[in-house]
């Protein structure tokens, strides 16, 4: 037995015990590791979570279990065929006893082991992979279905190194239980029957003695590891965190010179998994040497044992081999299976924790009761709303107003005033504290979620776009949009004559987070995502944010065209962009302390009118955004 490192996706070498022993055909080996967990874990819970899965295939399941017996019946009995070989080759006439049938009787035993072997393996591929998908599948789509608080929570990294190990963990698990413990278990049954019943009870006893050992010390010493397994992949999993967050903050960590101290406190996570990785070592050499003893010490009490037996004339020379055959049939899976068990534990452990993901329910559920949201012109109201993250953070207070189908409603207000909420609220991304939000007199909470958001449409400040092609980031809105839809939605957006000046076009990969195009691209193609949609409510959150001063005034002009005959909210920083909405909220510490037109606010003199003169004092000279309410 021995310990192979292996290199990990993420830059952390991870160490896997393993043998120098082939493992089973058709059983993968993969860098098997656990995450941390905290609280108590339950083996069983886990197996029955993943059985509904297998019962979908339960005639390729009898079918693999079939093989598996057959193989293992023939395997059983090709030591009988053996010792009569070897005991009529022993005779003084060889010559006229040639056992040729026998012979060919071992070699057909040998053929159908084999033959029953790769068609389990076979019958039984289908199952494995389908399961696999399956499972992770529905983690896939549970994950999406949790609520934004999960999201804003999660560590990107450590879920996806718990799905791809609890993923793996299925495979490992459903071959080495079906097609090693289980045939093993048979076989040492079998093998320990027959000694018993046809040579002395000793062979018997000292077999069975042998493997309570063997399996009593593998179970200790195995629970004492695990300890140190635990903490290896608690640390794995966050280097692999940190080395994800710092990757995809590559330019802050340019900006501020940090490298080093990126690769500093990588390396910190680094030092105290190889603490941990070297105790794991040298506890797994302590495992294979006491396994390793014990099997040495009870083939060698059977050999002395049926040795004499041999020399009283008791036993045969073929007897001797029988009993040597059945202890390598025997021991050499035994050897394996203390592997085995180790890596079961851990396969156990990784697809706890991916299981687990699955016991996350969403804040965020429709009720039994809920209707798809009727659609007639879009009105929003909004009627003493109160919410807060968390019970120490309230962010809105006893919020009310309305948005008239096809209006522009913008809020203003200082960072913090609760402005974004408004949107995440409409969304329903959170539930409120209290009150109400309807949607064409439909309180939100009382509708489907999937329908209240294909009613909505949100640029937002923030554009964050999949690493794949412009022309895929813009049909997202819409994927059964058709091409002359997509370019029409480009246009609309500003983007199509930068697209289609680009050496790929619309096939142009954006990289990661859409980090190869600028600020005011991304922007512009989530306008034309959104646009695609074609929502009846829109959201406008700090749309043109990034935009240069020409084209935004191109792209407001062409966002007015949109949200024509539309329920249009606003969320803007720059008074100059929202100074044609039919409504102004200002917002203030999550209380709306005025409202009204542009034009009425700044008669008020109020917060809104300060806020006027401050951004107008950083206008460009000569500008008079007042008396041109289409431009800055």
């Amino acid at each position: 037995m021995a310990t192979k490192p292996e290199v990990q996706a993420w830059l952390l070498p991870q160490v896997s015990d393993s043998l120098e022993t082939i493992p089973t055909k058709g059983m993968p080996m993969r860098s098997f590791s656990q995450p941390a967990h905290s609280g108590p874990r339950n083996d069983m819970q886990t197996i029955r979570s993943l059985l509904p899965f297998l019962w979908q295939h339960k005639p390729r399941v009898a079918a693999a279990l079939a093989c598996l017996i057959l193989a293992k019946a023939a395997i059983v009995t090709m030591p009988w065929l053996l010792k009569d070989i070897i005991d009529q080759l022993s005779a003084t006439n060889i010559a006229l006893t040639l056992p040729l049938a026998l012979l060919v009787g071992y070699g057909a035993l040998r053929l159908t082991s084999s033959a029953f072997s790769e068609l389990r393996d076979a019958i039984f591929a289908k199952v494995t992979q389908s399961s696999i998908r399956s499972v992770a599948l529905q983690v896939f789509k549970h994950l999406h279905g949790l609520s934004l608080r999960f999201h804003l929570q999660r560590q990107t990294g450590g879920i996806s190194r718990d799905i791809e190990r609890g993923s793996r963990g299925i495979s490992f698990l459903l071959n080495f239980m079906l097609f090693n413990i289980l045939p093993t278990l048979l076989e040492i049954g079998l093998v320990t029957a027959i000694l018993y019943i046809n040579y002395d009870a000793w062979f018997a006893i000292i077999t069975f003695v042998s493997i309570g050992l063997y399996v009593s010390f593998s179970l200790i010493v195995t629970e004492w590891r695990m300890r140190f397994r635990r903490t290896m992949n608690e640390l794995d999993s966050k280097a692999n965190t940190r080395a994800i967050d710092s990757l995809l903050n590559y330019e802050t960590v340019k900006y501020f010179c940090n490298e080093d101290y990126e690769a500093k406190r990588y390396d910190a996570n680094l030092e105290k998994w190889q603490s941990a990785a070297i105790k794991n070592q040298t506890s797994l050499s302590l495992l294979n040497f006491g396994q390793g003893s014990i099997i040495a010490i009870g083939m060698t009490l059977l050999l002395i044992l049926a040795s004499d037996g041999v020399a009283k004339g008791e036993m045969t020379i073929g007897d001797l081999v029988l009993i040597n055959a059945y202890l390598l049939q025997l021991f050499m899976p035994l050897n394996f299976l203390g592997f085995v068990y180790r890596e079961i534990k851990n396969s156990l452990t990784d697809m706890e924790k991916m299981f687990s993901l699955l016991r996350n329910n969403p804040d965020v559920q429709d009720h039994a009761d809920a209707q798809p949201l009727e659609i007639d012109n879009g009105a929003v109201r909004f009627e003493n709303v109160d919410f807060g993250y968390d019970d120490n953070r309230q962010i809105l207070h006893n919020v009310s107003f309305e948005i008239p189908a096809g209006k522009k409603v913008a809020v203003v207000g200082h960072s913090g005033a609760g402005k974004s909420t408004l949107s995440r609220l409409l969304f329903r991304f959170y539930e409120i504290n209290a009150g109400r939000i309807l949607v064409d007199d439909q309180d939100i909470n009382k509708t489907t979620q999937k329908s209240l958001r294909a009613a909505i449409g949100i640029v937002p400040q923030d554009t964050v776009l999949f690493n794949d092609t412009i022309h895929y980031n813009i049909a997202y809105g819409r994927p059964d949009a058709t091409e002359a839809d997509i370019i029409s939605a480009a246009k609309t957006a500003h983007i199509h004559d930068f697209v289609t000046s680009l050496p790929d076009g619309y096939e142009t990969t954006v990289g990661e987070r859409g980090l190869k195009l600028s600020g005011g691209e991304k922007q512009r193609i989530a306008i034309a995502r959104t646009v695609l949609k074609d929502p009846c409510i829109l959201i406008f959150d700090e749309a043109t944010s990034a935009l240069d001063s020409k084209s935004e005034q191109a792209i407001l002009k062409e966002l007015r065209e949109v949200a024509k005959n539309r329920t249009t909210l606003v969320i803007a920083h720059r008074l100059s962009t929202i100074i044609d909405a039919d409504q102004i909220l200002v917002m203030d510490q999550g209380r709306i302390i005025e409202r009204g037109t542009h034009r009425q606010l700044l008669n008020k003199d109020g917060s809104y009118a300060q806020m006027w003169a401050l951004q107008q004092q950083k206008s460009p000279a000569g500008q008079n955004t007042c008396d041109n309410p289409d431009g800055v």
